[in-house]
Order: C-alpha cells, then sequence, then structure tokens
C-alpha cells in the first residue's frame, strides 16, 4: 500500500502530531480546535468545539468543567470520537474510542500554566447550567477571586480527558473529490492497527 508523502509513517500518533504542526504554521486561529462529539443519556448526539491540549504517545487529552454536559456524557458512556479540521490545509483526521479521566499531576500542571483570570473561572462557572444574567457570573468571578487568590489549586471538578483510540482516518483533498483516505483501526488497544486506504 503506498502510502507515501504526508501519510507516510508507522505510527499514526507521530502521523497526527505532524499534521498538527503543519496546521500551527498555516491556521489563523485555534489549530487544535477539535469537534467532539458524545452521545447524552437518550442516545441523542452531542458535538462542540473544544480545544486539544496534548498528543501523547497513545493517547489525545483536552480539559474541561466534569460536570458539564460533555464531562458527563463522557463519563457515563466512556466512549468518544472528534474530528481535526485544518480548511487551509485541506485535511482532516478523524478519531474514535475509548475515554478516561486525567486527574493527577498532567492535570495540575495543565491547570497552573493557564492565565490566573481563566483558572478562577474555572472555579466561577457551573458549566453548561443555567446562567441568570452575565453580572451573576462575573459576581460569582469576584467572589472566587477573593476567597482563592493569586494562586488557586485545581477544582477537584474539573481535569482531563485521555482518549485512547480505536479507529483514525486520514484525510486530505484531492482533485475532482478525489481525495486520499487512510484508515487505521484495531479491534483493542492492546491489539495491532491495520491500516486501509478508503475510496473518496
Amino acid at each position: 500500500m503506498d502510502r507515501s508523502g504526508i501519510f507516510a509513517g508507522d505510527d499514526p500518533f507521530a502521523l497526527a502530531k505532524s499534521w498538527l504542526t503543519a496546521a500551527e504554521a498555516t491556521e489563523p486561529n485555534d489549530p487544535n480546535a477539535i469537534a467532539l462529539a458524545t452521545v447524552d443519556p437518550d442516545g441523542l448526539p452531542n458535538v462542540r468545539m473544544v480545544l486539544l491540549k496534548d498528543i501523547e504517545p497513545a493517547s489525545f487529552v483536552f480539559y474541561t468543567n466534569y460536570g458539564s454536559a460533555k464531562g458527563r456524557e463522557l463519563d457515563a458512556s466512556g466512549k468518544v470520537a472528534f474530528v481535526l479540521h485544518w480548511k487551509s490545509l485541506r485535511r482532516q483526521i478523524r478519531v474514535r474510542g475509548l475515554v478516561s479521566r486525567e486527574e493527577g499531576k498532567p492535570a495540575d500542571d495543565y491547570y497552573a500554566s493557564r492565565s490566573l483570570k481563566s483558572r478562577l473561572g474555572a472555579w466561577a462557572s457551573d458549566q453548561s447550567q443555567p446562567l441568570s444574567s452575565r453580572l451573576s457570573l462575573m459576581a460569582e468571578v469576584a467572589k472566587v477571586t477573593a476567597a482563592k487568590g493569586a494562586n488557586p489549586t485545581r477544582p477537584p471538578f474539573w481535569g482531563g480527558f485521555r482518549i485512547v483510540p480505536l479507529e483514525m482516518e486520514f484525510w486530505a483533498d484531492g482533485n475532482f473529490r478525489l481525495h486520499d483516505r487512510f484508515r487505521w483501526s484495531r479491534q483493542a488497544i492492546d491489539k495491532p492497527w491495520e491500516i486501509l486506504r478508503l475510496n473518496p
């Protein structure tokens, strides 16, 4: 199977990193934005944009409020899908797999690296819950600022999610809609990858 050029390599995580690095040089805003899909208890899908924060040797990591709709849905199902799409490169990566929380040192370190206002905002926002007004949110931020000071610790309800893929698809735009698509898939996380070229 010919996987030369931008598709070359034997490690899909290294390949994803190389595509993200290329996008960082061309995308005007948030090259690490992913469309994250979850499913609610009734089986109705939800999708929203979040920022991917790390591509590890065997997983993808992002951070959020565990009490948010996405956090609750991820905890309930243990499954997730997302898409990275770069209009400037005319490429995308689709991922489907298993998800678990990251509540240890990586979550603490990332939280500490955020701006103070973002750290205080994480404490103040009851994410995905009804809000009476922006004024009440700002009042909560002021209250948290007075209580937590200049070095707030990571909230117990805020942290990371680690996505371990069972399937990854790399797609690049082709002339006349004859796109290039390669799907990496495996039966379980401890199984080897199988790679297929797909019709556009």
